[in-house]
């Protein structure tokens, strides 16, 4: 892809913003001022900060030639140009964020008329999960404590996760076929959970 006037300005404020670049950015960023002849000469005020990472002193070096190059009125100019596009981009980032909090169906659909992809592919809807077998007993396990004096008076449980842990190895072992003891409540559970399985 070629390189063009909108990667060179874009590149030129993102550096002289204080971003890295990198080495190839930076390289297409000369190339294309050269081209151009657009002086880079004097962007050494960057060049004399210590690079953060190792290989950068390439990017060092452009932005030696690239200072000049903001000093000029074409620089100027492109500086300019740079920071009415982000400006616009940060206008029209913000609307689409009060746009999508504000009137989530309205956004919904303009995307969908401006887009080839449809709105259920860019907002699928949330799907629930089916409920497993095994958590299926669990619940009608609780159910059956709760309805018990086991673990306190019926419709409370006073002590939940000793209960809770009592219900998961009842349904585990009606689940693996185990025999289910003579009475008591893990009787009643594993009876309850056989159902799921």
């Amino acid at each position: 892809m070629a390189y063009t006037q909108g990667d060179f300005v874009r590149d030129l404020a993102a550096y002289s913003a204080g971003a890295i670049i990198g080495v190839t950015r930076s390289r297409k960023m000369l190339g294309y001022a050269a081209r151009k002849g657009i002086s880079l000469a004097a962007l050494g005020a960057r060049a004399a900060t210590p690079a953060p990472i190792a290989g950068v002193a390439p990017v060092a070096a452009g932005a030696a030639l690239g200072y000049g190059a903001l000093q000029t009125a074409p620089g100027q100019d492109l500086l300019a140009a740079a920071a009415e596009a982000g400006r616009q981009s940060r206008i029209l980032y913000e609307r689409a964020q009060q746009d999508l909090m504000t009137q989530p169906q309205q956004f919904e659909a303009m995307v969908a008329a401006s887009s080839p992809v449809s709105a259920a592919q860019v907002f699928p809807k949330a799907v629930r999960r089916k409920k497993s077998a095994f958590n299926k007993a669990v619940s009608a396990g609780m159910k059956t404590v709760r309805a018990s004096t086991s673990y306190g008076k019926k419709g409370t449980i006073n002590n939940a996760k000793k209960a809770f842990g009592a219900v998961t190895k009842a349904v585990s072992a009606a689940k693996k076929g185990k025999k289910a003891p003579r009475r008591g409540i893990k009787r009643r559970i594993m009876t309850v959970a056989r159902r799921f399985f």
